[in-house]
């Protein structure tokens, strides 16, 4: 991508996304993320107001009075942005490519991030670890890492989520809020993102085209599946082979949905052809009442 092009796409991400931000959370004083960096510090006498889920179960059998947890809000917060890069991202038929979603993605989530002056990092990964930015602060870092998003080009095709994972959980000493963001054409492996979801708050975004589970009946279509790069000839026509495409592509989002359930991580589903507005914003008001998203 031309370097003009490119700045001209992060400029119009920025203005697009600080006023969604705006919008999304005017008049909240609190960040976003409250709730989920928070540190445990003692239990303390149960008092009346104080939440019932806060009760240590443990610790009040022991002493045969109600204790709850107290815990802290993490001074230094920040928010991992993991982004798959491989070329099945390239894909889009309702107007954005799969990336370029999840570049707006990225920028709200940053701007919601900088808002509160936590600290925002991005992972680019395929079948390899493309790109890593640590996590740091400002607009110019969030710039440049939208910037990455964008022309991110990957050596290699395919996708592989165990990799980055491992990577993450090297890499990131303290815990973090991180947004995988990706269509999971490769199921989640459940023991390392069970494991990631311990560490870390953990959420996948799910990333679906509407061209993903559905083909238009067109005749005669050559097909490329974009992560291994073979090609074939598909009757669109036919309606048993539609169907089966259709299938095919429902049990690959079901087994990811499922290897996610076990591994206890919450998700959110997004689609090109709809806006993200809605699911995000039910997300982050179930966030701030404490409840984790599915």
């Amino acid at each position: 991508m031309e370097t003009a092009e490119l700045l001209g796409k992060v400029r119009r991400l920025e203005i697009r996304s600080r006023h969604l931000v705006e919008d999304l959370f005017a008049g909240q004083s609190e960040s976003v993320f409250k709730g989920r960096g928070m540190e445990f510090e003692e239990v303390r006498h149960y008092v009346p107001g104080d939440e019932v889920r806060d009760i240590d179960w443990n610790v009040s059998a022991r002493f045969g009075a109600p204790y709850v947890k107290r815990f802290v809000e993490e001074r230094e917060l920040s928010v991992m942005l993991v982004v798959d890069v491989s070329r099945s991202m390239r894909f889009g038929t309702a107007g954005l490519e799969k990336r370029e979603l999840a570049a707006e993605l990225c920028a709200v989530l940053g701007f919601s991030a900088i808002r509160q002056n936590d600290r925002v990092g991005l992972l680019l990964a395929g079948e390899r670890i493309e790109h890593f930015v640590p996590p740091a602060r400002g607009r110019t870092h969030l710039l440049r890492m939208l910037r990455d998003v964008l022309d991110a080009a990957p050596m290699h095709a395919g996708t592989r989520l165990a990799e980055a994972a491992r990577f993450l959980m090297r890499t990131a000493r303290r815990r973090q809020v991180v947004f995988w963001i990706s269509d999971f054409e490769e199921r989640p492996d459940v023991r390392d993102w069970r494991v990631m979801g311990r560490r870390h708050d953990l959420t996948a975004i799910l990333l679906r085209d509407p061209r993903d589970e559905v083909l238009p009946p067109i005749g005669w279509v050559e097909l490329e599946d974009l992560e291994s790069g073979r090609r074939g000839l598909v009757n669109t026509g036919s309606r048993r082979s539609r169907e089966r495409y259709q299938h095919e592509a429902q049990e690959r989002q079901r087994e990811a949905q499922r290897a996610l359930r076990l591994a206890r991580c919450p998700w959110i589903e997004l689609r090109t052809d709809r806006s993200y507005l809605p699911p995000l914003m039910r997300y982050f008001a179930r966030r701030r009442r404490g409840r984790a998203p599915s």
